[in-house]
């Protein structure tokens, strides 16, 4: 990444930030998610289903839309593109069918009018510019809307190993021939350790305060944090630094002996790989359990989309824990979610 100029300087294009309340005007940013931040399409389906089952509600509310997003999202791509004209070639790169989200990606592709691509759909020839195989011959592409981590994308430069990307992707973009979107390296702000830098960062870079705070976060890689963090496991919530997911994470109060144990052996061994957090009681929202309705935790992740302009998404996708007393919301671990709304004059 050093000496690389990406266009019009940004590197995180489509961002997804966490948001949690825990109080009546009390909101914390939970977690950044700028490598590949997912979930959207839901937000935009939930949106379509609900106008189809209570078109009524529509009628009496002046409700924000949500449905220009697919539009927004095309024309942040579009500009990145390095050849001028008026219908830059935007493709979306998806791992593939086992992809936990290969429905969004084909979502995506199909509101953008863009064609869906795997790695072996594209090629790098040796004038360094990516090209799409069709039937009709190689189409040269501008714009990769990649949905896959950086360590898989090219086998030139990361894992030689990888069948999910392209020989000579990053050789291409770092020539200028092709953008991508996110920036390769845009996911170090996914990194739970730097998020707890963050409000700092901003201060520095930008001689701003924060608007939002974090959440308290304890680094296990200071030593002071780590003693701290190690003498009350059972009060925290301990991450590891780059999982996602809800994957590898610990919630204190409901760990079980031996959790704990375990958690304190990992974080002794490699203390950089983890952080911890006071247990938040976050907000809950009337959810439908079988036939009666029950409160359950949620965490709102809005959209924002980067480029000549930032815009936000009128909305977001609310995300539910519909385990009992769970403060788990996300869908990989049995989560579901909600339509928002963003009401005009409420």
């Amino acid at each position: 990444m050093q000496g690389v100029a990406v266009p019009q300087n940004v590197y995180t294009h489509i961002a997804g930030i966490d948001m949690v309340r825990v109080g009546a005007d009390e909101f914390y940013v939970l977690e950044d998610n700028c490598r590949t931040p997912s979930g959207v399409s839901y937000m935009l389906e939930n949106r379509h289903v609900l106008k189809r089952v209570l078109p009524e509600l529509f009628e009496s509310y002046a409700i924000q839309p949500v449905d220009n997003y697919c539009s927004q999202l095309f024309d942040t791509l579009a500009a990145l593109s390095p050849r001028a004209g008026d219908f830059p070639e935007v493709v979306v790169l998806t791992p593939g069918v086992f992809n936990s989200a290969y429905f969004e990606h084909a979502y995506l592709a199909q509101q953008m009018g863009c064609e869906l691509v795997e790695g072996r759909d594209l090629v790098v020839d040796s004038d360094d510019c990516v090209y799409m195989q069709t039937i009709a011959g190689p189409q040269r592409i501008d714009v990769i809307y990649r949905r896959i981590d950086d360590m898989f994308m090219d086998p030139e430069v990361f894992r030689a190993d990888s069948m999910l990307g392209v020989p000579g992707l990053m050789r291409a973009w770092k020539a200028g021939n092709v953008a991508l979107a996110n920036a390769p390296g845009a996911g170090v702000a996914d990194d739970k350790v730097i998020y707890a830098y963050v409000p700092e960062i901003i201060r520095y870079y930008l001689d701003q305060d924060i608007q939002l705070p974090n959440v308290p976060t304890y680094v296990c890689l200071r030593d002071d944090d780590r003693a701290y963090v190690l003498e009350h496991l059972a009060e925290l919530v301990v991450k590891p630094a780059n999982e996602s997911g809800g994957y590898g994470m610990m919630i204190g109060p409901h760990a079980s002996k031996k959790e704990l144990t375990e958690f304190a052996t990992l974080i002794g061994k490699n203390p950089r790989n983890y952080i911890a957090q006071p247990t938040l009681n976050l907000s809950t929202v009337p959810t439908v359990i079988d036939t009666h309705i029950e409160p359950r935790h949620v965490d709102l992740r809005p959209f924002i989309l980067s480029g000549e302009d930032t815009q936000v998404t009128m909305g977001g996708l609310t995300r539910v824990a519909l385990r009992a007393g769970s403060l788990v919301v996300n869908s990989s671990q049995g989560g579901g979610s909600k339509d928002t709304w963003i009401v005009e004059g409420a």
